[in-house]
C-alpha cells in the first residue's frame, strides 16, 4: 500500500480535472484562440499538476520515508535519497 492510497480517489478526481483542462487547451489551439488566453490556461493546468505532485510528495514523506526512517539503516538512507531526488526534479520543472 502506498501513502496516497487512502486519498487515491481525490487524487484521481484532480487528475481527471487536469485531463479536462488539457483537452480544453487542445480545443483552444485548434480554434486559434488568443495566445495569452491559451498561456493563461496552460499556467492553470501547470499549477494544478504542481498541487497534485506536492500532495503526493507529502504523502510519500509521511508514509514511506517516515516508515523507512523509523527502521533506519540503508533502507532509510535510500528512501531519503529517493525523496531528495524527487524534490530536485520538482524544483527544476
Amino acid at each position: 500500500m502506498h501513502g496516497y492510497t487512502p486519498d487515491k480517489d481525490a487524487f484521481l478526481k484532480r487528475l481527471r480535472r487536469i485531463e479536462g483542462q488539457v483537452r480544453g487547451l487542445q480545443r483552444m489551439v485548434e480554434n486559434d484562440e488568443y495566445c495569452i488566453d491559451v498561456l493563461t490556461q496552460i499556467s492553470a493546468a501547470t499549477k494544478a499538476l504542481q498541487a497534485v505532485s506536492l500532495g503526493l510528495l507529502d504523502e510519500h514523506l509521511k508514509h514511506c520515508v517516515a516508515q523507512a526512517a523509523a527502521e533506519g539503516g540503508e533502507v532509510a538512507d535510500a528512501k531519503i535519497a529517493e525523496a531528495s531526488a524527487a524534490i530536485g526534479r520538482l524544483v527544476r520543472s
